[in-house]
Formats: structure tokens, C-alpha cells, sequence
């Protein structure tokens, strides 16, 4: 066999068994061995009981048949001068020994010598002879056959008043009916359990096809369920067991496959919206240049145009990125004990170029040396995210007043403008992600509607309270409260 033969032989796969089958026949089986056990065991103890009965029945008989011989007074003299008793011993011979014919239903006596020479035994036996266990000097019990039948024997030392052993008391009986009985016990039981499994089998696999038959919903249920319809669950049992923890896990695989999925048609769909307008704008640019030659600073010109909005489009970039590592949990703080002002000034000196060009002056009130907790990267971008904002729409040669203040064991840092506000109906959603309050302005300013929508997602993962207060043509101000370190 080749290896391309092999190789097709451990990749052939065997029949796929039903898991109603698989059941059935898992438990039949180990259920058919416990009957198998139970049974032989009831044999087993069949056959004690019924030993135990012929056993009782010969120690009966040998207690009669001692007890009639100790009344002889010529008994153990016998026993020592004679191989046989006198004729005219008719008591013990009527009484004890004497019986009318062979029958399997009655005991059989025989006295032997200790060399096992028969001395006496009943009519019953007629030309028949018990078997005799030579060399033994307790009393035993034995199997043995008598003319081909089964017989069960008990054998008892004949003791003088010396304590010698002058011979033997052999009494037996017949095993037919017993062994006959374990016979026909057996064939019922060989015949009845195939019966029996045939039967526990169909049972089972009823039961199992019932007891599964839940799952066979959970499957229909499931197999309906693609991309168009993440919405839609599995119905959950009634009953809380196995079945109804295996629904609850599925639905909430859905759940997290549904959030994965929205998460990457909302990360295409701003992307898309965003992105746009900015290629538009360096494609049309593009255009228009190769369009017919111009001069060098027309091209220096352009060509300046189009690195800014490519520069916009990577801010774009790193701002949906941002969202969508929050969206999907994948991000944390790093907390750790930093001087805020030492932060603040770090963003200002970044923003700096920008409050230039509009001649707007940044100022810092209150303390110098507050401390917080928080994730100094994160709390940059939020900085960052609400001074640009305040920037970009507040006029030329205003001020902007950033203050830092305690109310009562919090500590509250603020950061006002002059600029154009906002009004209250818009003031409950301008932290959704791409809400913009004039759409037009937003475009002529540059914004991209996620800047607000990521201060305030990175607000909570540091447990920072983002509230704002604005009055249109007057100003805004947003406030950020955090436990003071």
C-alpha cells in the first residue's frame, strides 16, 4: 500500500452513528451486563440454597439413623467381630435400613467398614452401592454418581467408645430434581435475556429519542440563524438542566458574534463615511494638477493641500481605532499617580501651534501640584480631544481657561471657551460617535465626529465623570471629575 493509499485510509471516515443509537446501545450494554450479573448470581445462590436443603436433609437422616444405632447394644461389637449385623436385628434393619424400592426422592443408607467393606445398606439400593471416600476421619460431604445418576453423599466416621474409627456411615440423596431445576432455571434465564436486551434496547432508544428531542430544536433553531438574522435566539427549556445551559452558552456566543459583527459594519461603515471625503478631495486635487502644466508653486501649493488631508485621514484612522478597541473590550488602563498640570502642560505645548495661528491664549488656574489616578496616555487623548475642540470653534483672539479646583474630596479640572456652543437640545448626544451638531461646520472645521465619542468612552474605563455646560454665541465648558489620588 502506498503512502497516497494510506493516506486516504485514515482520512475515511466511519458512518456517523446517531447519538439516540449511541445511547441505546451504551446503555443496553452496560445494563446487559448487570442483568448478566444478577442473573448468575441468583443461580449462584439457587444452587446454595438448594445444597444447603439436601445437606440439612442428610445430617437429618444421618442424626436418625446414629441415634437408632447407639440404641443397639450389639452395635460396636459387631462392628468389631462381624462384617455384617445379625439377621436378627430386625429393628434396625425395619427402621433405619429397610426401604421398599429405589427411589430418587428418598434418602439412601450405607454402613461400611473403615476399609470401606459394605456392612449393611437399604433395600432401596438393592445391588446399587453408595460411593465411599477411603482415608477420612471427619465428616464430608461429596458429589458422586450412582449408576450414572448425580448423587449427594455425606459420609460420617463410626467411632467405638475408644475414639476408633470401626466404620462408616454413608448417607445419600438423589440430586435429579435439583440439577433438573438449575437446568430449566438456566434455560429461562439463557432464553430471557436475549429478550430481555431486545426489549430494554427499543426502550431506550425511545426514551433517549425523547430525552434528545430538544436538542433536535436547538439544531433547527441554530441552523436558521446566519448573518442576516444574529438577532434571533434559541428558545430556552423550561427546565434548568444540561440542555437549558447548553442554549444559554449558544445564545451568548451569538451574542458576542452579533457585537463582533456590528463592531466590524460600524468600523467599515465610518470608515467608509469618514474616509470618503478626504480621497475625494486629494483625488480630485490630483486631477486638476496632472490636467495641464502649471507652475512650481501652484504644485508646492496642491501638493501641501494634499498632505494635510492625508494627515486628516491618519488622525481619522487612529480615532476609529480607538473605538473599536474600546467597542471590543481590548483595551485597559493603566492607572497609575500622576501630577495633572504636568499633563495639562504637555497637551497645551502640542496645541500650542494651533491657538497660535488664531491668536487664542490658553491659561491654567488652581493648584500646581493635584494628583490623580489615571492612565496618563488616555487622559492626554481626552485633553487633547476637548482643547482641540475648543480651539477649532472658538474665534480669533479669545481665551480659553483650563481650572483645576477641590469639591470636597473630588477634584474637578474644567476646560471653558468663547467659542459658538452649543445648544441644550444637542448637548445630551454630542458624545455619540459621529454626531455633529452643524454638519457643515463640522466639514469647513475638519472634525470627524469621533473625538467627543472617544473622550468619553476613555472618561469611563478610567472612572471619570465628563459632564458640559454651553450657551450658544457664549461658550462651553467641559467638566472632568475624578477622586483626587
Amino acid at each position: 500500500m502506498d503512502t497516497s493509499n494510506i493516506k486516504r485510509f485514515r482520512q475515511r471516515k466511519l458512518p456517523a452513528m446517531s447519538l439516540r443509537n449511541r445511547i441505546a446501545i451504551y446503555y443496553t450494554a452496560a445494563t446487559s451486563l448487570l442483568i448478566a450479573l444478577i442473573f448468575s448470581g441468583i443461580l449462584f445462590l439457587v444452587d446454595r440454597a438448594v445444597s444447603s436443603h439436601n445437606d440439612d436433609e442428610l445430617q437429618y437422616e444421618v442424626d436418625e439413623t446414629i441415634s437408632d444405632l447407639k440404641q443397639q447394644d450389639r452395635y460396636f461389637r459387631d462392628l468389631a467381630h462381624a462384617n455384617k449385623f445379625d439377621d436378627d436385628d430386625t429393628g434396625y434393619k425395619e427402621k433405619n435400613i429397610k426401604q421398599k424400592k429405589f427411589d430418587i426422592g428418598l434418602e439412601f443408607i450405607q454402613i461400611v467398614d473403615y476399609q470401606g467393606r459394605v456392612l449393611k445398606k437399604s433395600e432401596n439400593l438393592s445391588s446399587r452401592t453408595l460411593q465411599f471416600q477411603a482415608g477420612k476421619s471427619v465428616t464430608i460431604y461429596f458429589n458422586g454418581k450412582v449408576e450414572g445418576e448425580m448423587f449427594r453423599h455425606l459420609q460420617v466416621p463410626l467411632v467405638n467408645p475408644d475414639g476408633v474409627t470401626k466404620g462408616y456411615l454413608i448417607v445419600a440423596h438423589s440430586l435429579m430434581n435439583a440439577l433438573t431445576f438449575l437446568h430449566e432455571l438456566q434455560i429461562i434465564f439463557l432464553f430471557s435475556f436475549p429478550v430481555i436486551i431486545l426489549i430494554l434496547f427499543v426502550l431506550t432508544r425511545f426514551i433517549a429519542g425523547k430525552s434528545i428531542q430538544p436538542i433536535d430544536g436547538v439544531i433547527t433553531s441554530a441552523e436558521k440563524i446566519s448573518k442576516t438574522n444574529l438577532n434571533q435566539r434559541i428558545p430556552l427549556p423550561y427546565h434548568h438542566d444540561e440542555l437549558y445551559r447548553l442554549s444559554a452558552a449558544i445564545n451568548a456566543l451569538l451574542d458576542r458574534l452579533e457585537d463582533a459583527f456590528k463592531r466590524e459594519q460600524q468600523f467599515t461603515a465610518d470608515a467608509s463615511h469618514e474616509l470618503n471625503t478626504p480621497l475625494s478631495v486629494v483625488k480630485g486635487t490630483l486631477e486638476v494638477l496632472i490636467s495641464k502644466p502649471r507652475e512650481a508653486s501652484h504644485y508646492e501649493t496642491r501638493i501641501r493641500f494634499c498632505l494635510l488631508e492625508l494627515k486628516r485621514m491618519g488622525r481619522i484612522i487612529d480615532k476609529l481605532l480607538v473605538l473599536a478597541l474600546h467597542d471590543g473590550n481590548k483595551i485597559s488602563p493603566n492607572v497609575e499617580n500622576i501630577v495633572l498640570s504636568g499633563l495639562i502642560d504637555d497637551v497645551i505645548a502640542r496645541m500650542q501651534r494651533f491657538a497660535v495661528e488664531k491668536d487664542i491664549s490658553i491659561t491654567v488656574e488652581g493648584s500646581k501640584d493635584e494628583r490623580v489616578a489615571a492612565d496618563p496616555a488616555m487622559l492626554e487623548m481626552i485633553f487633547e480631544n476637548i482643547l482641540s475642540n475648543a480651539i477649532k470653534y472658538s474665534p480669533n483672539n479669545s481665551d480659553i481657561t483650563i481650572a483645576v479646583e477641590h469639591d470636597g474630596s473630588d477634584l474637578i479640572c474644567s476646560i471653558a471657551d468663547k467659542g459658538v456652543g452649543i445648544p441644550e437640545k444637542h448637548l445630551l448626544k454630542i458624545f455619540d460617535r459621529f454626531y455633529r451638531v452643524d454638519e457643515s461646520r463640522n466639514s469647513k472645521t475638519g472634525g470627524v465626529g469621533v473625538g467627543l465619542s472617544i473622550v468619553k468612552k476613555l472618561a469611563d474605563l478610567q472612572h471619570i465623570t465628563v459632564t458640559v455646560q454651553s450657551s450658544p454665541s457664549i461658550g462651553t465648558k467641559f467638566i472632568l471629575t475624578f477622586l483626587s489620588a
